[in-house]
């Protein structure tokens, strides 16, 4: 529907609703289905002659992908890819084009509104917003004159705003901030930090790169930087690279791999390993890399790698120790340009951490870590400290931490910016062990996305003393916003500013511009404009440090550091243009790099590593190598570290027994599994992702459903064919944070299953992102008017009134099933990755 008449249609309905009305919100609440005829669309063929290029980046997905949002006359006709931005090359995926429909989405709430029922109960009054910003101060001033600012969390998911939600939280004088890395790439970020001194997942030089060895990524449908990545791949494919994938499921990318085995669930290290040992004992690793610079010695190596064998290796993960050992052969042949690399697949395990570590270790042996071709990292541009400066005065950081932003019983944790492990957040607070005055919570769905979410996660969100006041901006009503007492309408990524960057394929550090292509309607409003505007209301402690008008202001102010480019500012040329990039050499062996003079300035020398004081405290930035002074890794030793003193350490201060080695083992809900139950893998289709991008229609009629996968072999042991269902029944892990009795039941759900040679005996796959309660009618999948709900845009769109065609209620196939409810809290030792892919089930026909 144009945006121009989107408007007009809704302010012929905004009189329907005053200030103060009360409305109703539940999903139940709809007028009876009537048959529409389609609106009629303007096909952007028709209006391209003069149509207007916004330069901005996508964000429903990690990849960050610059774009060009096409709009005439105040609409969003569709989008593009942007040249400027060096990472997607100038071309977008579905998620991209799907994304627009966010925009006018007819159930889109566009006014604050206050609860007025029970939590939960989705009655709502509208407000203003300026009742919306004094309510939310008035409830946050107390617990700072009480002197526990703690008690004032915010929590939120992908929103490229952590600059100004920092300062915020800052000033407030509260250290809690929450987001979900535990649930994501934690494991992968540890093995790279206590490897390599990287904190981000490798940028693997994909285009001149020559042999993929890829565990349990699925980067052709979904991984971080994956569309990127795939780019380039498609180029290496075509000059001769070769791919072997190892992943439990018959993935897109393993479909398109030149082979696919299924290991065993949790198994991938003892592969990796065992790969390693093939490549040290028959001298096919890179004898100058492993003597310079890893930090232990080839004896040290053989020994440690003596027990995983090929052999070891198949009967721990089924694949045949002869195919092991040829990709070793193979891997280490094609290097340099050869990378091992993983994703999801892999870390999201108990034993994810060693997992990820020996696939790194490949890479170290053949000497293709930071070579072109190979397993590339750094050169990103980090968009913080003096380089991009924020407008002073800056509020100070708190000096103390809690044990819900920062348990130190996850010390791999910690070592990056406000993360830790978000997987226990809702069990801690049931648990009272933090106390929250005040929750803002920001394009998360929680109840949907966590472990145990539609359990724990509503259990505490409910609860009126754990979470006494809970505010949450979103554009939709979300599984969020229903266990909200304030809802702020946010703006889309199509209406707001937002610096971004993600790791540089071009290995040349870069950064993009997100930017309106419109003005967001009504009251909607960018969350970060919001947080502005209540702290200006926090009394003047707080707001000398908000002295500024807008969030564009504040953006604006932090890219006029950079240098004028073609007579313009910063800001000036990142709205022309969408991006910035550094003109500076590829990032390829950045460890071999010789510091200059003016580096060894005031530094010393102790057992070869170079030392510099900086604020007080001894810090390491480089190593001797033959007399000459190297920057290193990131490490304490600055070489790769196979051996991780840090871990050993950390460890035995838990009384957790590990050497700091990459050893493999099993983890122990795999090893007392029963031989009928089944491992439960979750997964992403390429058009979702979370809790996202369900309400956009054009994306959920792609994939709306996602059967259980079985195997052939298991569905004839079970008795089921394809659109059968199945009872599938997990339980509790035999050991995580907290011991918990293996037989008690975590959850239970029918699913139906869809049959395939795809997928490992012992494995039953279903996809996330799809079985919403909330997020209108596409994401419930039902057909239906509207109800009369002034608060929610007013254009209806006659695709939600009756062509919905997966509707269950019409015979389609309804909008699919939450796995999440089965998945029990359970993060990893030392990192607190949460172990998505332990979960065992009793799986039987109904």
């Amino acid at each position: 529907m144009e945006r121009r008449e989107f408007i007009k249609k809704f302010a012929a309905t905004v009189a329907a609703m005053q200030l103060g009305d009360v409305i109703s919100l539940i999903p139940n609440a709809v007028a009876a289905e009537v048959p529409t005829a389609a609106l009629s669309h303007l096909r952007l063929a028709d209006c391209i002659a003069d149509v207007l290029r916004v330069p901005s980046v996508c964000l429903n997905c990690s990849n960050v992908c610059g774009m060009n949002v096409l709009v005439k006359d105040g609409q969003i006709l569709g989008v593009e890819g942007s040249k400027t931005d060096p990472n997607p090359q100038g071309k977008l995926c579905a998620k991209a084009h799907g994304g627009v429909s966010a925009v006018n989405y007819s159930e889109r709430i566009v006014y604050p509104l206050k609860r007025v029922g029970e939590r939960g109960s989705g009655l709502w009054q509208r407000i203003t917003m300026e009742e919306a910003y004094e309510m939310i101060a008035e409830r946050i001033k107390p617990a700072i004159a009480a002197g526990h600012p703690e008690r004032v969390v915010f929590h939120g998911g992908r929103n490229k705003i952590g600059d100004i939600v920092g300062r915020f939280m800052n000033a407030v004088g509260s250290p809690v901030v929450l987001n979900h890395r535990a649930l994501c790439s934690a494991n992968k970020r540890a093995a790279n930090l206590t490897s390599i001194g990287d904190k981000d997942w490798e940028t693997v030089d994909a285009e001149r790169c020559r042999y993929f060895l890829n565990f349990g990524s699925n980067f052709l449908e979904a991984h971080q930087g994956g569309f990127p990545l795939m780019r380039r791949y498609v180029k290496a494919k075509a000059a001769g690279a070769k791919m072997v994938t190892f992943d439990v499921r018959l993935s897109n990318t393993a479909g398109r791999s030149d082979e696919w085995h299924a290991p065993f669930p949790a198994s991938e290290g003892a592969v990796a390993l065992a790969m390693a040992h093939v490549i040290v004992n028959e001298n096919r690793y890179d004898a100058e890399f492993v003597n310079a610079w890893m930090n232990v010695s080839l004896a040290e190596i053989k020994t440690f790698l003596a027990p995983y064998t090929p052999k070891f290796a198949e009967e721990a993960s089924g694949i045949a120790a002869s195919d092991i050992a040829r990709i070793a052969r193979e891997f280490a042949t094609a290097a340099p340009a050869c990378v091992a690399f993983t994703n999801r697949g892999t870390q999201g395990h108990q034993n994810g951490f060693n997992n990820e570590r020996a696939v790194v270790l490949l890479n170290a042996l053949v000497g293709s870590v930071g070579a072109e071709g190979g397993y590339a990292y750094g050169g990103s541009q980090s968009i913080k400290g003096s380089n991009f400066p924020e407008p002073a005065p800056i509020p100070p950081k708190p000096k103390f931490s809690t044990d819900l932003e920062d348990p130190k019983q996850y010390p791999l944790s910690n070592h990056w910016a406000k993360m830790k492990v978000s997987e226990l957040v809702f069990d801690k607070l049931l648990k009272g062990e933090h106390q929250v005055d005040v929750y803002l919570s920001y394009t998360i769905a929680a109840p949907q996305n966590w472990p145990e979410g539609p359990q724990v996660t509503v259990a505490a969100l409910k609860d009126e003393q754990k979470i006494k006041f809970h505010a949450c901006s979103d554009v939709v009503y979300s599984e969020m916003a229903h266990y909200a007492d304030l809802i702020l309408p946010d703006a889309t990524y199509f209406e707001r500013y937002t610096i971004d960057a993600r790791n540089a394929y071009e290995l040349q550090p870069y950064m993009v511009l997100r930017q309106p292509a419109v003005e967001p309607p009504f009251d909607c409003e960018n969350f970060a404009d919001s947080l502005i505007n209540i702290a200006k209301r926090l009394g003047p402690d707080i707001a000398k440090y908000f002295d500024f008008d807008s969030y564009a202001e504040f953006v604006a102010y932090r890219l006029n550091s950079l240098p004028k480019r073609d007579g313009l500012n910063g800001f000036d040329y990142m709205k022309k243009h969408g991006a910035w990039v550094w003109d500076k050499p590829k990032n390829y062996r950045p460890f071999a790099k010789t510091l200059s003079a003016e580096q060894l300035l005031g530094t010393t020398v102790e057992n070869g590593v170079i030392y510099q004081e900086v604020k007080g405290k001894k810090q390491a930035i480089g190593v001797m190598q033959n007399g000459v002074a190297k920057r290193g890794f990131q490490t304490p030793s600055r070489k790769f570290e196979l051996h991780s003193p840090y871990v050993e350490q950390m460890a035995q201060q838990l009384g957790i027994k590990d050497d700091g080695w990459p050893h493999f083992a099993f983890p122990e809900s795999m090893t007392q599994r029963k031989p009928h139950q089944l491992v439960l893998t979750t997964f992403k289709w390429n058009v979702h992702t979370q809790g996202r991008t369900a309400p956009q229609k054009y994306l959920t009629e792609i994939v709306h459903d996602n059967p259980a996968w079985i195997n052939r072999q298991t569905a004839k042991r079970l008795g089921v064919k394809s659109g059968d269902f199945v009872e599938v029944t997990s339980y509790r892990p035999v050991s995580d944070y907290q011991v918990h009795n293996p037989s008690e039941v975590v959850g239970k759900i029918k699913v139906k299953v869809v049959v395939t040679e795809g997928i490992h005996p012992d494995v039953i796959a279903i996809s996330n992102s799809m079985g919403m309660n909330y997020g209108g009618r596409i994401a419930e999948g039902r057909n239906g008017k509207a109800a009369e709900l002034p608060a929610f845009a007013q254009a209806e769109d006659a695709d939600m009134v009756s062509h919905i065609w997966w509707d269950k209620r019409r015979g389609g196939a309804g909008n699919g099933f939450n796995p999440n409810s089965l998945i029990p809290i359970n993060p990893s030792p030392l990192v607190g990755n949460q172990s998505w892919n332990d979960t065992i089930c009793d799986v039987v026909k109904v």
